[in-house]
């Protein structure tokens, strides 16, 4: 009979374990911004970690194979993955901007790189800027739950949004919008992948980090050993490695 119940026990014991390590698995979500996040096909969306590139994505795999904790990684349109993040445990979407707006809607795992805000005017454009209101009455293009177009439309900006950022260099180029609200390494990248050449960078501000923001109901524990493990990789030289192979 003892026998008996130490082989159920042991049942259990084996269910539980499982059951701890697959509510442990991490679920991230990432979207074409090159060259923080990118698919190595060129396709829109991508279902494994294998099939995406970039400075963040690899800053972000490092830290989760030293961490040792199995994980998810998908690509797909920001809006999707962000509101994932947002409701689900142990959901998580990368890089995203850091800000005091949003900082008690996720917990926060890096700096992974830094973003220099920049808006851009089509290729021969002779528009200039000296400040942010110089842009008032122009329509610029962005995209939805990016930080970028948040910011504009709290200050009262003509912000034209849609579903995906690698969209609007084309609308720039075909004069649908006037400028467009990016990234200042990232937007060029992105537009030459459409074919658009010689984006004309007007006005630079708010330069800022990039994070891994997980869902505020993640166990802290999670946050702690993730951040652990980014922070093992600045020592031990791969985090520089991975910024040098991108020319940062």
């Amino acid at each position: 009979m003892r026998l008996i119940s130490l082989f159920v026990l042991g049942i259990l014991l084996c269910f539980s374990t499982s059951q701890a390590i697959a509510e442990e698995r991490l679920y991230l979500y990432t979207e074409n911004f090159p060259p923080y996040n990118m698919s190595t096909s060129g396709r829109a969306f991508e279902h494994s970690a294998d099939m995406i590139d970039g400075i963040c994505m690899e800053r972000v795999r490092a830290a989760l194979n030293q961490s040792g904790y199995d994980y998810r990684v998908k690509l797909r349109n920001w809006n999707y993955g962000y509101n994932r993040a947002l409701t689900k445990p142990n959901h998580g979407i990368f890089c995203t901007t850091y800000t005091e707006e949003r900082a008690p809607m996720f917990k926060w795992i890096g700096p992974l790189a830094q973003n220099l805000w920049t808006i851009f005017a089509p290729a021969g454009s002779t528009f200039k800027m000296n400040t942010l209101e110089d842009a008032r009455g122009k329509t610029i293009g962005g995209y939805r739950n990016d930080v970028r177009s948040e910011y504009l439309l709290q200050r009262g900006y003509k912000v034209s949004v849609i579903d995906s950022d690698d969209l609007n260099p084309k609308r720039l180029a075909l004069g649908q919008i006037d400028l467009w609200i990016a990234e200042r390494l990232g937007g060029p990248y992105m537009a030459s992948q459409q074919d658009i050449e010689g984006l004309v960078p007007v006005y630079s501000f708010n330069d800022v980090d990039l994070y891994l923001a997980m869902s505020p109901d993640t166990p802290d524990q999670v946050i702690e050993d993730l951040n652990k493990a980014l922070e093992i990789t600045r020592e031990n030289g791969t985090y520089d490695a991975i910024g040098t192979k991108y020319g940062l």
